[in-house]
């Protein structure tokens, strides 16, 4: 698999609608973002995920993804609690676990809700990362461990954004994909990062972290997410 797109409900989803299928490989829609475009390939959502919001008719060559998929192998990548329980970071996971892409481009991600404006491509919807969550605190570290796991994969992360974002990720442009590089990363910083992982010991098998949140210390995830962000240069990711 070389080069896989992965829409989730941003308002600016929209704008890869009259972009062509070439630069891609691979279609992952997160949640409703299947309905941004007829030819995506995958379908990943939530346990919660209301089965009247999943499309009727599905071609030969879409799947569903659900978490009995998505949890297993995002746990070989650290699990739910270091790499932001949300559906952004989920899919993206997923995608390096699952399809071992060179370049993974994301668009309707940036996960920056203004007041008063919609939220999402289908008007206003839940602002779901910004909720109170140990696994989301910074939404930027979280972006910068997912940019340093995919390093580790040979795996460049991209977002296709003009707007404003979460995600410490390089912009890029769809004619510009062939030239997406894997981004600069501390490995010395990682291996101290992932060290700290292991010592925490904040896994859970399950996914559902929630059940658990009452072991995890905050200070000890943002001394982690401080260590995240060191890792990656944010002056040379995002433009």
């Amino acid at each position: 698999m070389s080069v896989v797109l992965i829409l989730g409900s941003g308002p600016n989803v929209v704008e890869c609608r009259d972009w062509s299928r070439d630069p891609f490989d691979r279609i992952v829609a997160i949640n409703n973002a299947w309905a941004v475009r007829p030819d995506w390939d995958d379908l990943i959502h939530p346990e919660d995920f209301p089965k009247d919001k999943c499309p009727v008719d599905i071609a030969a060559h879409q799947r569903i993804i659900t978490a009995a998929d998505y949890v297993p192998l995002q746990n070989t990548l650290g699990g739910f609690v270091y790499a932001g329980g949300t559906m952004a970071f989920t899919a993206a996971y997923w995608a390096l676990a699952a399809l071992k892409p060179r370049v993974i481009a994301m668009l309707g991600c940036d996960m920056v809700y203004p007041t008063g404006q919609n939220t999402h491509f289908y008007g206003k919807g839940e602002a779901d990362p910004l909720r109170i969550d140990v696994s989301l605190r910074s939404l930027e570290a979280k972006s910068a461990r997912l940019m340093a796991m995919a390093a580790r994969q040979n795996c460049a992360m991209v977002n296709l954004s003009k707007d404003e974002s979460r995600l410490l990720l390089p912009r890029a442009t769809p004619k510009t994909l062939g030239e997406a590089a894997i981004s600069p990363v501390d490995q010395s910083v990682v291996k101290a990062a992932l060290a700290e992982e292991t010592r925490l010991n904040y896994y859970v098998p399950s996914g559902r972290y929630w059940l658990e949140e009452a072991r995890f210390d905050t200070a000890a995830v943002d001394a982690l997410d401080a260590l995240w962000l060191k890792a990656v240069d944010a002056t040379q990711t995002v433009q």
